[in-house]
């Protein structure tokens, strides 16, 4: 179709403008101009000016065409994560006493998949974790019959380090406490991720997301569905990516002029290796100083029930020079109590002369300074310490 120049009097009109219709209720009919709607449509088209009655002319149109409104991008999926609301938190790194406080402060917006009222709470799991998720897994009281929940509450995950800041993320998820209403566990109403690496320790920082759908992966062919189990579980395979982890324990040293000895505090344990069939543990903690002298090298806390974080603070005395001690081992053992049966090895850890790292640290700075304590998170073996010579 030919167009007229500006010289001849008619407007200059593009075969696309005029093929364009406005969608609306009512009869279809052409748009006289699309650059009303999109200004920018044309940049290599020549100003046109509009006659002063342009704008009462096309006022019928453009009171039916959809209103453009901004939408800031907001941290997390697109249209779909918008659509299972947000949740409001607060993280602190703790690293002078090792620990991260994740403060779960309200929930906005949530889309339950029943209409109606919800119960609802928070469950925080750090990521690559222990092999079973109840190990690292914390949640937060159930706040009943709303859709906007107001929780205030803090988790706390005891011995993280910036090793641990450096390659975890936290996942927060919103799910439906099924129990109070005797319906069938529902999957998560929406989840969240945070690289922990974006953290300052000592400073606390404030978020507001969106909440996704639930990642799910595949299972290894050699857990396909032979036995009806799902193809699809919760994406915890980041954990073999740096190994199976079985748990950290948080020892004290302090060699005491005196008493002429050294003594040990075995102070908590954290994310500990579930090994009964509950999803919990009864974790207690065997002392042992190798070689023995033949005096008592051998010593035991007491039982906690049902926790993969106890606190047990109890304390430990080995008589010796330190010229002797620093040529012996200290073996550090976590085993699960079994009542008639042998009990369950969790972790272990050695602290000597020949161990590396925070281990190695820790022993010679003991030794090396008297009447001087000094606490260190230390990561649990899957093997059980080996006697040397």
């Amino acid at each position: 179709m030919a167009c007229a120049g500006p010289a001849s009097g008619r407007q200059r009109v593009s075969m696309q403008e005029h093929m364009a219709i406005d969608v609306s209720p009512g009869p279809i009919r052409p748009i006289r101009l699309i650059s009303d709607y999109f200004p920018h449509f044309y940049p290599f088209l020549e100003p046109v000016l509009h006659a002063p009655d342009r704008q009462a002319m096309l006022a019928p149109a453009i009171h039916s065409a959809p209103q453009l409104q901004p939408n800031p991008e907001p941290e997390g999926d697109s249209d779909d994560s918008t659509a299972l609301g947000t949740l409001e938190f607060t993280l602190l790194f703790d690293a002078d006493n090792s620990a991260l406080h994740c403060t779960a402060h309200c929930a906005k917006g949530l889309k339950p998949p029943a209409a109606g009222s919800v119960d609802t709470y928070v469950k925080a799991n750090l990521l690559p974790g222990a092999s079973k998720v109840r190990a690292s897994q914390l949640r937060t009281r159930t706040v009943r019959g709303t859709k906007e929940p107001v929780w205030e509450e803090t988790l706390t995950y005891h011995g993280f380090t910036c090793q641990d800041a450096g390659r975890k993320t936290l996942r927060l998820c919103v799910c439906e406490d099924s129990r109070l209403r005797r319906r069938r566990r529902a999957p998560p109403l929406g989840e969240l991720r945070v690289p922990l690496r974006k953290l300052v320790p000592n400073r606390a920082r404030s978020f507001d997301i969106c909440l996704e759908k639930q990642r799910l992966t595949k299972r290894p062919k050699s857990q396909d569905t032979a036995r009806g189990m799902s193809l699809y579980e919760e994406e915890e395979m980041e954990a073999e990516v740096f190994g199976e982890e079985r748990g950290r324990i948080l020892l004290s040293l302090c060699y005491s002029s005196e008493r002429g000895g050294l003594l040990v505090g075995v102070l908590r344990c954290a994310h500990l290796a579930p090994m009964d069939a509950n999803g919990y543990s009864d974790p207690f903690v065997c002392l042992f100083l190798h070689p023995s002298s033949g005096k008592k090298s051998k010593y035991k806390t007491s039982v906690r029930r049902k926790t993969l974080n106890p606190e047990f603070n109890e304390e430990f005395f080995y008589a010796g020079h330190r010229e002797e001690l620093a040529q012996k081992a200290l073996l550090v053992s976590v085993w699960d109590y079994d009542l008639g049966t042998a009990d369950d090895f969790i972790g272990g850890v050695q602290l000597s002369g020949r161990a590396s790292g925070e281990r190695l640290r820790h022993w010679l700075e003991c030794l090396g300074h008297c009447d001087h304590r000094l606490e260190l998170w230390h990561l649990l073996d899957s093997v059980p310490p080996q006697l040397g010579d």
